[in-house]
């Protein structure tokens, strides 16, 4: 028996500008503002240039831009196209972007002008690349995105014809080999999401509703907007690539915003900053935070500001944030209150099933700790290209987190630690070895280790543990000078201390577990 075929995700945008063609859809604050009808009619028109240049179903087209209303459509177009979305964080530097753009395949890019040197390095390290369309002005062998929408401004563009399992988004992740792997994100697990997210995250979201994009939409900002566009609420885009807590709240006010997506990093930052006291946010109904533990002081300070507004959920993008949620109703600023649920990430998202296991998989009970497993109509289909890790990903049924954590009796989700070394600052996931294997090409570098430690702003930030070389005098500010280029800022390493040796297990293994004990000893970091 034949499998019924599963819907375009891209009929979300097209479902919705035929409900609400009037309405707005994307708001540029202090510019612009497209509706959904104008939406439609660009995606549409996009389509077709990119089929006229002979884009195919199962192509991959990369994205490199900052939050615009290009970066907003491209999703919509490659989703449109039956081709794979492979948007790139945009703040990566041009070896990391090149990398992505080989190892997905890309055949496509879609740039913002503003990074030529990217797509030089894409160029030349992506032999597929047949196509650079250019948000901005386009150089030599180039295609302008705007002259593309107004050559094919009317043009019909059909959906594609998808199954179940066929790829729409590789959403890169790295792990703890150091190069980023691409979970591979498929319509029919993406419609399930979006449906998952409406019901879990934003429930009663209607056209009448507004968000506001304050983080990259190339990720958890992006899942975010889907949702928003399967209910016709408009997205409110902020000028600038820094958040500025002033214009976010007087935004806030302006478009009577309701949702948004963000981490707990910037929640300290908005709730702390004066301006939140004056202006009226009455109209937020859902502040999600996710990507990261939250301090309970900060916690608390959001809700006596916002009230009962924040959404906590957990979980990796290769489940697109579907494991468990925390709703409004299950925060309190009160310690005293039942319902505070002070140190959980919630219960277990609609239609997905959570689990501990021991390391023979084995589920253990109640309050032991163990690694966290899901499983459901939320997991990825794979790592593109990568078998192996696929396999062990999802063995014995389950997608594998790499977290630890224990279970309660009402089934909430506690989360002690992690397997892997990486670790999350600023909402972003960083993996030392990343950074540790640019610090090695340093002439000065002979050894070096990085791991996050606690902090009060950024949640973790990174310590490098460097040994020089002999003879070498080499110092933090020529170390970060090195990584300038090579290595993303945000993955740079806030403190560099210098030891004349770093301790080793009976093997020759450098002990991160050791390092961190003797950084606590020194005094040079602090719990």
């Amino acid at each position: 028996m034949n499998a019924a075929q599963a819907m375009n995700l891209g009929r979300l945008l097209t479902q919705t500008a035929r409900l609400f063609p009037d309405r707005p859809a994307l708001i540029q604050e202090g510019g612009k503002t497209w509706t959904w009808g104008e939406m439609e009619q660009r995606v549409a028109a996009m389509t077709a240039a990119l089929r006229a240049l002979g884009l195919c179903k199962g192509e991959r087209i990369l994205v490199q831009s900052r939050n615009n209303v290009q970066m907003f459509e491209s999703c919509w177009i490659a989703f449109r196209l039956g081709c794979v979305w492979v948007p790139t964080n945009f703040r990566l530097t041009p070896p990391e972007v090149a990398y992505l753009g080989a190892s997905s395949g890309a055949s496509a890019m879609i740039v913002e002008d503003a990074f030529s040197a990217h797509t030089d390095a894409v160029r030349a390290a992506s032999p597929a690349l047949r196509h650079v369309v250019a948000i901005g002005a386009p150089r030599e062998g180039e295609h302008s995105y705007e002259e593309l929408v107004q050559r094919h401004h009317g043009e019909s563009a059909e959906h594609e014809t998808v199954e179940y399992d066929d790829p729409l988004w590789f959403f890169y992740t790295s792990g703890t080999t150091g190069r980023p792997k691409a979970g591979v994100l498929t319509h029919g697990q993406m419609s399930f999401v979006v449906t998952n997210h409406l019901a879990d995250l934003i429930p009663g979201t209607t056209e009448r509703d507004c968000s506001i994009a304050v983080a990259p939409l190339s990720h958890g900002a992006g899942i975010h907007a889907l949702l928003n566009v399967a209910r016709g609420a408009a997205t409110v885009l902020l000028p600038g690539e820094r958040l500025d807590a002033a214009a976010f709240w007087q935004a806030v006010e302006r478009h009577r915003v309701s949702n948004l997506f963000t981490v707990p990093t910037i929640v300290k930052i908005l709730v702390e900053h004066p301006a939140v006291d004056r202006h009226d946010h009455s109209s937020l109904r859902y502040m999600i935070y996710a990507g990261a533990p939250m301090y309970r002081a900060d916690q608390k300070l959001a809700l006596q500001k916002l009230g009962n507004v924040l959404v906590q959920y957990f979980g990796l993008g290769e489940v697109t944030g579907c494991i468990t949620v925390l709703r409004p109703d299950m925060h309190s600023a009160d310690d005293a209150d039942p319902n505070a649920n002070i140190g959980s990430c919630g219960r277990s998202r609609t239609g997905m099933e959570v689990a501990i296991f021991d390391a023979d998989l084995k589920p253990l009970p109640v309050g032991e700790v163990g690694e966290i497993c899901c499983r459901g109509p939320a997991v990825f289909s794979g790592y593109h290209d990568n078998p192996d890790t696929t396999a062990k990903a999802l063995r014995g049924g389950w997608f594998h987190t790499g977290d630890l954590g224990r279970l309660d009796e009402r089934g909430l989700l506690f989360i002690t630690g992690r397997e892997s070394d990486m670790y999350i600052s600023g909402g972003s996931n960083v993996y030392p070895r990343e950074v540790e294997e640019v610090l090695l090409t340093h002439p000065g570098v002979a050894e070096v280790a990085v791991l996050g430690v606690p902090d009060r702003k950024w949640g973790e930030v990174g310590v490098a543990v460097v040994v020089r070389r002999e003879g070498q005098a080499v110092d933090c500010d020529a170390l970060l000078a090195h990584l300038e280029g090579r290595c993303a800022r945000y993955r740079w390493p806030h403190h560099v201390f210098f030891w004349d040796a770093l301790p080793k297990s009976g093997y020759g293994k450098i002990t991160k577990k050791d390092i961190r004990e003797q950084l606590l000893e020194r005094g040079e970091v602090t719990q």
